[in-house]
């Protein structure tokens, strides 16, 4: 059986990856704590850090590991509504960030098809699906704060001139970054 090529980043940096996943996994953990959706941002945790290492290897995200997190969200979300206070609510806001944050990255793609790949709009609907969950100010938050913290990585490299205005970078990052600051900020 061949190894995928999308893998090999992850294979080949797996201390890397195992470490940050990790650390991440716990940040999620400490700020979630025993709650019937810690589950759900566990898996987030450990998929985005794969998926932020492949990126950031080969700018794109692959759908082995993008698609199937559409499932595996729902899936989690869902059970988790079913021991949440105002369950069913919290999934329907969850199931509306999904839709929303996919249509602004897909409209993105329309626009200026160059500047963002269909990688970033697929990972959206999954990352709106999580941002939903914790609510609208979350959304808000934790979409801006992946725009945000593209802008200033992008000024830096411009700045020291390890990049120009033509030199495109993986965005998915900077996405799944904005998710943990909404994470770690959510009330």
């Amino acid at each position: 059986m061949t190894t995928p090529d999308w893998a090999e980043p992850v294979l080949r940096r797996r201390l890397a990856v195992t470490t940050v996943a990790v650390l991440v996994l716990a940040l999620v953990a400490w700020r979630v704590g025993p709650a019937p959706d810690l589950p759900a941002f566990g898996y987030l945790a450990v998929a985005g850090v794969a998926l932020a290492f492949i990126d950031v290897a080969l700018k794109r995200l692959p759908d082995p590991v993008t698609l199937p997190s559409y499932a595996a969200g729902l899936l989690l979300l869902g059970l988790a509504a079913l021991f949440t206070d105002r369950g069913g609510t919290r999934f329907t806001h969850a199931l509306l960030g999904m839709a929303a944050l996919f249509a602004l990255y897909a409209l993105q793609w329309l626009i200026a098809p160059n500047q963002i790949g269909l990688g970033d709009v697929k990972l959206a609907g999954v990352l709106g699906l999580y941002l939903g969950w914790l609510g609208l100010a979350g959304w808000v938050l934790g979409v801006g704060a992946g725009y945000v913290v593209a802008a200033v990585w992008s000024l830096a490299l411009l700045a020291s001139r390890r990049a120009t205005l033509k030199t495109q970078i993986p965005y998915g990052p900077f996405m799944l970054a904005g998710v943990l600051v909404a994470v770690l900020a959510h009330p």
